[in-house]
């Protein structure tokens, strides 16, 4: 098991749920664009946030961020042991550094002593792009000088007291990245923050990220994640949290199940899904939802249900607690089952 950091009120590490994160995309500095980003992120399931300091506007923003945040901010910082002070000073509940790139020894110290007093943890961080020299040419791009390089800052920071770390070796390869989180997780118990960096748009992010921090969170790595989209960071938190459905860490949500549909369909069920689940995404009951296109395989699957219908041209059964209960026509399945639907929820 893991140590365990606080960021903020959230607890990361030491056997507590898998803390869903993002980054916000807008200025830091436009305190109303930043907020409005942030309010929404929290709203889809986002628990921890990260924000870009560039310069001093940005650090100094924090705190009038945090007046308004449901989430702890971390600020995210390079090449600037300054700004990495002043953003601590002004009130970030994280930061995220490489001190490998913040200068020396006299600066990586500043830094450390700044953020033993203000009680906050750092997150160090290494990917396929920051690979320091030493470790580059001893072992090129590959999983060892990614978990080496990061392992050496954080001795850095041992070094001057810090004992609040978070760890991370990202890449955009997703063999590359599970073969440094395993090598990583056997050789510490700081808390490790997963996900695969650079990982592209929608929908080829969500394939490798569901891959690679699917695969790690299978076999116990990973305290924290961020599916790092080209795209709404909102669109981050809806995929981690089916990543962690998916791996069976989320425990109490509604989980819809339907068929891919086929020739035997006759009626729109792929629609009918979708509005299902658009309907429960965030509802924190733990029921299980039933869409299904014909009478092959839906009535098993509709029986095993709280909730189920399964159709065919002319008519829809609907099932409830696995008993078939209602006969519709395909016209009104829609209705009906939204219906029904909504008075289980209503039910709690």
């Amino acid at each position: 098991m893991s140590k365990q950091v606080q960021v903020g009120g959230v607890a990361v590490g030491g056997g507590t749920s898998v803390k869903i994160q993002s980054m916000t995309t807008t200025q830091t500095s436009d305190i109303e664009a930043t907020a409005e980003q942030i309010s929404r992120l929290y709203e889809a399931g986002c628990e921890i946030v990260r924000v870009a300091v560039r310069g001093e506007e940005d650090a100094r923003a924090i705190g009038k961020l945090k007046e308004h945040s449901p989430l702890p901010i971390v600020a995210d910082i390079h090449f600037s042991a300054k700004l990495a002070i002043l953003a601590t000073e002004n009130g970030a509940d994280k930061i995220r550094i490489n001190p490998g790139n913040i200068g020396g020894q006299a600066q990586i110290k500043a830094v450390a002593d700044c953020i033993r007093a203000h009680g906050i943890p750092v997150r160090v961080g290494s990917n396929t792009g920051s690979i320091e020299r030493e470790f580059f040419e001893k072992y090129g791009r590959t999983a060892p000088a990614l978990v080496e390089s990061a392992l050496h800052n954080v001795q850095l920071l041992e070094k001057f007291g810090v004992r609040d770390i978070v760890i991370s070796v990202k890449a955009s390869s997703v063999p590359l990245t599970v073969e440094a989180y395993r090598i990583l997780a056997k050789k510490t118990d700081y808390p490790l923050h997963v996900g695969v960096t650079e990982a592209g748009t929608r929908e080829s992010g969500i394939v490798k990220s569901s891959i690679g921090i699917g695969t790690l969170l299978l076999e116990g790595i990973g305290d924290t994640v961020r599916v790092s989209l080209t795209d709404d960071p909102v669109e981050e938190i809806y995929a981690a949290k089916r990543i962690l459905r998916a791996c069976g860490l989320e425990n109490k949500y509604v989980e819809v199940i339907s068929c891919p549909t086929c020739g035997r369909c006759e009626w729109n069920s792929m629609l009918l899904a979708q509005k299902v689940e658009r309907m429960t995404f965030g509802v924190k009951q733990n029921l299980k939802v039933a869409v299904m296109g014909c009478v092959v395989n839906g009535p098993g699957e509709a029986q095993d249900c709280d909730l189920g219908i399964a159709g065919g041209k002319d008519k829809c059964v609907l099932f409830r607690r696995g008993v078939p209960y209602k006969a519709v026509s395909a016209e009104r399945a829609e209705e009906e089952f939204l219906t029904a639907l909504r008075e289980m929820l209503a039910e709690g």
